[in-house]
Parts: structure tokens; C-alpha cells; sequence
């Protein structure tokens, strides 16, 4: 299966107009979701599974970013912007987190000690630090949120990834594939606000190759633990680290997962001197299957 940027949903031939960005309220029950919530393909749900441990707390780190951000933000649209983003990542955020008892607790798996690595490295190794110099300080924040524009060039190729994907065709668990189309879908939405704030703060090219270098093998690495750890903890997946990666690749072929080219891709997109994150996906999409999801909350 494969995602070309330039495919798009008639609507996107329309201007829209600027997006007021906004938290919608939703819940989602996976009190019953079964571990291998995709039948029949442990690997590819635990490949999935992980980004629930793994989300809340990259999230975390983007917000205390924007937040510290927020006050040195002249512009008035860019800081609503701004607001609107951080409104939706803390619900993404705690929606991930209040299904950690319900999933892995209830299936035999402790998330703890992926957690407290996630909380180690994004908090204590990139999180806000005290400096004596200003320009230190401000040199460190400007780290941040190109690490965040970068992480969530990564978000966006999900979310698009996320709402074509094959996932019901292999039968797969209708609230954990809602949990992460309404979490894809928003991600589609403010695809845009970290790069404008990155580049608010600074446009130079090479800080966003040199961040990407940076982000991409630290995106691999984390995924790949955290993917372990589950699969590890699951009696029914494959031990061979061989044939863990022989699932990846088939389910990616399937349509289950992204395969390789369209990560490196997504990667390699960033790196383009003229990269623009609207081409990413439609957002005529993301808009359309959010609307779903508002109609729905407003019925329950």
C-alpha cells in the first residue's frame, strides 16, 4: 500500500481559511479490547500498543515547550495557534494515560518502566533546564521546539498513515482504531503549528537538519524498546528478535503498519529545503473524520 503526498481529497482544492484549533471532548472504553487487538497479528498491535505508553509523555515535552514559548510569541494568530495545540495534546495525553489500566494492567502487562525511561529522557535529558545565561536559556528553548517540529513531522505522517490504513479489513478492535484515528486526525489538523513556531524562532536551515539527525534515530530507537518490552511481555508473540522484524515488514506490506519507505520518506520530506508540512496528508480528511467524531460524542 503506498501514501503519495500529493493525493488528496477533492475538498482540499478548496481554501478552508485559517483553523481555530480546538480540545474536543471524547472518551474511549478499552475495558474489553483484547491484547492482540488486531486478530491474528500480535506484533502489529503491540507496534501500535507501544505509542499509547509512548505518547503522553513526548506530548508532555511539547507542551512545557510551547508554554514556556508562549510569552515571546508577538504574533496574535501564531499564539492562538499555539493555544489550540496545547488544548488538543494535553487531551491526547491524558486519553493515552487513562487507558493504561484498562489495556495493559487488565492484560498482564506493567507499563511502568517504559514510562519512567520516557519520563527520564524527555524530561530530565530534554525537558526545561535552569541556565545563568538568557541567551543560553532561550538557545535551549529553540532546541525544543525544533526537537518538537521534527516529532510531530513524525505525528502527522502517522495520522495520515492511521486513517488509511488496513486495519478493518483484518477485523481489528473498533475503539482502539478510534483512539488513534481521532488522535491521527488532530494531529492532521495543527500538522502546521510546530513548524510555524519553529520557524518563528529561527529559520535556519541547518538547525532543522541537524535536529531531524538528531530525532529520527531517537524515534527508532524508543519505538523499537517499547515494542520489545510488549512483545517480551506477551507469551503469544515471537522471542526471536528476527522474526519480530520479518512481522514488521509483512504486516507493513499488508497495510497494517507503515513500512520503511514511508518512514524514511517522511524523513527524507523534512530534510527538502522547500519541505512545507500542509503537504503532508488532507487535511479534508482529517477535518471530515473529526466531524464524525464530534457527531458522535454530541449523540452520547
Amino acid at each position: 500500500m503506498k501514501f503519495r503526498k500529493k493525493d488528496r481529497f477533492p475538498m482540499d482544492t478548496v481554501d478552508i481559511g485559517p483553523l481555530q484549533l480546538k480540545a474536543r471532548n471524547v472518551a474511549f472504553d478499552l475495558s474489553v479490547t483484547p491484547l492482540h487487538w488486531i486478530p491474528g497479528h500480535p506484533v502489529a498491535s503491540h507496534t501500535i500498543s507501544a505509542y499509547h505508553l509512548l505518547f503522553p509523555e513526548v506530548e508532555r515535552f511539547f507542551i512545557a515547550a510551547f508554554r514556556e514559548a508562549l510569552p515571546h510569541i508577538a504574533d496574535a494568530r501564531l499564539r492562538e495557534d499555539v493555544l489550540g495545540f496545547i488544548g488538543q495534546e494535553t487531551m491526547h495525553a491524558n486519553a493515552h494515560d487513562e487507558s493504561l489500566d484498562d489495556f495493559f494492567q487488565r492484560n498482564g502487562i506493567n507499563p511502568e518502566p517504559l514510562l519512567a525511561q520516557s519520563r527520564y529522557m524527555l524530561a530530565n535529558m530534554l525537558g526545561p533546564r535552569t541556565f545563568r545565561s538568557p541567551k543560553q536559556a532561550r538557545q535551549h528553548l529553540i532546541n525544543r521546539l525544533a526537537i518538537t517540529a521534527a516529532f510531530e513531522n513524525f505525528t502527522a505522517f502517522l495520522g495520515h498513515f492511521v486513517l488509511n490504513c488496513r486495519w478493518n479489513q483484518y477485523q481489528a478492535d473498533p475503539n482502539m482504531s478510534a483512539i488513534f484515528r481521532w488522535h491521527g486526525a488532530e494531529e492532521m489538523e495543527h500538522r502546521t503549528v510546530a513548524w510555524d513556531v519553529a520557524m518563528y524562532f529561527d529559520r535556519r536551515y541547518w538547525r532543522r537538519v541537524r535536529t531531524m539527525l538528531m530525532v529520527f534515530p531517537l524515534v527508532i530507537w524508543i519505538s523499537s524498546r517499547f515494542i520489545w518490552y510488549l512483545v517480551q511481555n506477551d507469551p503469544q508473540a515471537p522471542k526471536s528478535r528476527l522474526k519480530v522484524l520479518y512481522s514488521v515488514i509483512r504486516d507493513g506490506h499488508r497495510g497494517l503498519l507503515p513500512t520503511l519507505t514511508m518512514v524514511l520518506g517522511s524523513a527524507f520530506d523534512y530534510l527538502k529545503p522547500r519541505f512545507q508540512p500542509d503537504e503532508t496528508g488532507s487535511m479534508a480528511q482529517a477535518l471530515s473524520y473529526l466531524a464524525t467524531v464530534e457527531t458522535r460524542t454530541a449523540a452520547a
